[in-house]
């Protein structure tokens, strides 16, 4: 039986979900693409650290290596940051390999570059992992623009500020304590402003307009606003008139203008996303025929993340005609 051999760059929490997943998940995987997927190599920073990872697996901090093994298929990017990952997966399509990447900085930024890359190579760009963790978003919208005309697209899209909206007022904390408690949890990094300031969130809604409506509104345009500016007093005013904050992206089209907003939104019981909680992430997209989907679950973590990636193994390896690459310019 033919093998797809694949690479993955970074081997933290995404990386080594990937990873597992693959291992755990091989005879589906193999039944659905009719062939064996194995990790011919996986990219890491430091070599001294004890890591899980079969004797098989070409281990190396030199990406030379891997675009060197004698067959590569494709590579996965867990990494972050904008570089070197952009210049790793250039590379990567320019030796004919399928790209899968989580990196939603790195994408927002140079997506669309990438992706005209690998129209010219003939191979195919997997990126469900930049939005919403395991919730299958994309997939969703290439689906509806089928035959749907997006009209609006909102969405939570950052676990740790959901988090910390829930956590101050089921537990009645103040933003301090709340995004401590997040960081003891795992849930934000020692640094928190690109959760917390909604960075995070405008990347993933700029991917979201790309795919939704083609294009992009003005970065410079585009009111973001955090959460830091939220108090516990506010919260409980709130609770006390049944709304609930929550860190809303919208994206919406009128004409040739498009529009987007990164910033708390005060929700009633009516609205879908009241119930979203905790880490969750939650999607709601309005379409011309079928109306209002929501899609709801976790957005972030080892397993819901690399769930996303492994879905986009399955895509990049099933279409890999140049038609389904380019569907980010009519319909992340």
């Amino acid at each position: 039986m033919s093998v797809i051999k694949v690479a993955i760059l970074g081997f933290g929490t995404v990386g080594e979900g990937v990873y597992r997943t693959i291992q755990s998940h091989g005879a589906k995987l193999t039944s659905v693409l009719g062939k064996q997927v194995e990790v011919a190599a996986i990219l890491i920073k430091n070599k001294q650290k004890q890591r899980k990872i079969s004797d098989e697996v070409l281990v190396t901090t030199d990406f030379a290596d891997i675009l060197n093994l004698p067959q590569l298929d494709v590579v996965v990017e867990a990494i972050v940051d904008r570089e070197p990952t952009n210049s790793f997966l250039k590379k990567a399509i320019e030796k004919g390999c399928h790209i899968i990447t989580a990196n939603k900085e790195m994408f927002a930024h140079h997506g669309q570059e990438l992706l005209n890359l690998a129209e010219e190579h003939n191979v195919s760009v997997g990126y469900e992992a930049t939005v919403a963790g395991g919730i299958p978003v994309i997939q969703t919208l290439r689906q509806l623009l089928n035959i749907n005309r997006v009209k609006q697209v909102q969405g939570i899209l950052n676990g740790t500020s959901n988090f910390i909206l829930t956590e101050m007022r089921e537990e009645r904390l103040s933003f301090a304590e709340a995004l401590k408690g997040a960081q003891v949890n795992g849930f934000a990094e020692a640094d928190p402003t690109n959760d917390i300031e909604g960075f995070d969130a405008f990347y993933k809604t700029m991917i979201l307009s790309r795919i939704a409506f083609g294009e992009e509104p003005n970065w410079h345009d585009v009111e973001r606003e955090g959460i830091t500016n939220i108090t516990s007093e506010l919260i409980a005013k709130a609770e006390e008139q049944g709304l609930r904050y929550k860190h809303i992206a919208q994206i919406s089209k009128s004409g040739k203008h498009i529009k987007a907003t990164i910033k708390p939104v005060l929700v009633g019981k009516e609205h879908p996303f009241y119930h979203v909680e905790g880490v969750q992430n939650a999607v709601s997209i309005q379409s011309d025929i079928v109306g209002e989907i929501t899609l709801q679950g976790p957005g972030a973590g080892m397993f819901p993340t690399a769930s996303a990636v492994i879905e986009d193994l399955v895509y990049v390896c099933k279409n890999n005609a140049p038609s389904q690459r380019t569907t980010i310019l009519t319909t992340l």
